[in-house]
């Protein structure tokens, strides 16, 4: 049996983010394995009938600056833990840049937390979770914080 030695974990700094995030270390730990921290985020466009409103250079900035804050915190956070964490930030489709980085870092496991949610909810916002487990071809172990 193959252990992981590298595990990606997605975050969207949520509590549940969170959630996987203390359980990927807690894992890694005990395997003696690295974790790597990503966020992916996309720029936002609105679109009306005459076109549309893309965000400005500088809005972008701020984004970019406030994800890598962010994974920053959250390593910083559980720098004390005896793993090794690695940081990334990327802008895109989240679903898709989790598999890239995962194929950039060679993760063996893909770490997510999931908010479980039904209904309109998931249809209106989607599931990056969903969208990583159907396409992903390695191990993807999801964590539910209720």
């Amino acid at each position: 049996m193959h252990l992981p030695k590298r595990i990606l974990v997605a975050t969207d700094f949520s509590e549940t983010a969170d959630a996987a995030l203390d359980y990927a270390v807690a894992l890694a730990k005990e395997l003696h394995a690295n974790v790597i921290i990503m966020h992916a985020y996309e720029l936002p466009i609105y679109g009306f009938p005459s076109g549309a409103l893309v965000a400005s250079a500088e809005m972008a900035s701020r984004i970019m600056t406030g994800a890598q804050e962010g994974v920053a915190a959250a390593a910083e956070a559980r720098a004390d833990r005896g793993v090794e964490i690695a940081q990334v930030v990327r802008q895109g489709m989240p679903w898709e840049e989790v598999h890239r980085v995962a194929d950039e870092m060679n993760a063996d496991l893909i770490v997510i937390g999931t908010h479980g949610r039904k209904g309109l909810a998931r249809a209106l916002l989607g599931s990056v979770a969903e969208k990583i487990i159907r396409t992903s071809t390695r191990p993807v172990l999801t964590i539910h914080k209720p």
